[in-house]
């Protein structure tokens, strides 16, 4: 069976749009071009699909892995802060000068 791009992001579970940006930005492969009527369409076919899902995994998941790096480095962070924080003595506050009314 044959997939067109739209229903092929169906099967794998993606929108249309990421489908259609991870094509762009090249991180899946194109199958080949058909002419169907004179009209030049890509068809996926059951191969192409597992193909996709084996590098799915290996595609970073955008935003959602970018913030999990994030939290994990901020996590790690607060560790080292943690084992390096030693009491020490409160900070002197400044006086504020106010213009003496004559």
């Amino acid at each position: 069976m044959k997939y067109s791009t739209r229903q092929a992001a169906k099967e794998l579970g993606l929108h249309y749009t990421t489908f259609h940006k991870y094509l762009r930005e090249k991180k899946i492969p194109l199958p080949e071009v058909t002419r169907i009527a004179g009209v030049r369409v890509r068809l996926w076919s059951e191969s192409d699909l597992e193909r996709v899902r084996k590098l799915l995994p290996k595609i970073a998941n955008g935003r959602k892995t970018r913030y999990k790096k994030k939290q994990s480095a901020r996590s790690n962070q607060q560790s080292v802060k943690n084992k390096r924080t030693q009491a020490r003595a409160p900070a002197v506050q400044k006086k504020s000068r106010k213009p003496k009314k004559k």
